[in-house]
């Protein structure tokens, strides 16, 4: 017997060891959902907090934003099938597009140079480019979904605007300060 062949390829146990740890991010960033959610503005109270996109976020800084993509993407679909389910096909989607645009944003500028001060700033446009996104996000696809004039959807952009600054500025934060803890774990 040879040995490429009794012996694991390097290389297909380096991709499964990230896809589990892939999977070990999606898994938390599921339970967080479940366990964490309170709406940032009463007078909306549809618009809840959760930190689902830490987990998110730490991976796509651990692994790229292509893999940071990947996470969004599953973690909506699974988020969007169990715990957030009453949300339906509109939350996986708003989910995707605002978790996706933070995650393509700030993991390709970090991507560049890994350092403190690109981890800020990576995460400050980020969060920009989220909410900047979203407000077009939710006038064109918040009318069809929930069957309402775009006046009215335009009537609580200030609410979406907010809560969506409030909710990545939270949620980069606490990923700026967890993120090099964990990272070497990640990466190994």
């Amino acid at each position: 017997m040879s040995t490429e062949t009794s012996q694991p390829n390097v290389m297909t146990t380096r991709r499964t060891v990230k896809l589990v740890k892939m999977g070990a991010m999606v898994a938390i960033s599921v339970a967080l959902v479940y366990l964490i959610h309170f709406p940032v503005f009463p007078a909306v109270a549809f618009l809840e907090y959760d930190p689902a996109d830490i987990p998110i976020l730490i991976g796509t800084f651990a692994f790229g934003p292509l893999a940071g993509l990947v996470l969004t993407v599953v973690t909506a679909l699974v988020q969007g099938l169990t715990v957030s389910a009453g949300s339906g096909l509109y939350g996986i989607l708003m989910h995707i597009i605002a978790t996706g645009v933070f995650v393509i944003v700030s993991g390709t500028i970090y991507k560049r140079k890994k350092t403190r001060p690109m981890a800020v700033a990576a995460l400050l446009c980020g969060m920009a480019a989220m909410a900047v996104v979203m407000v077009g996000a939710n006038m064109v696809i918040t009318p069809v979904f929930m069957g309402v004039p775009a006046s009215a959807v335009w009537s609580l952009m200030p609410f979406i605007v907010g809560f969506n600054v409030i909710k990545a500025g939270i949620n980069g934060t606490v990923t700026f300060l967890l993120y090099k803890r964990i990272a070497n774990f990640l990466r190994k």
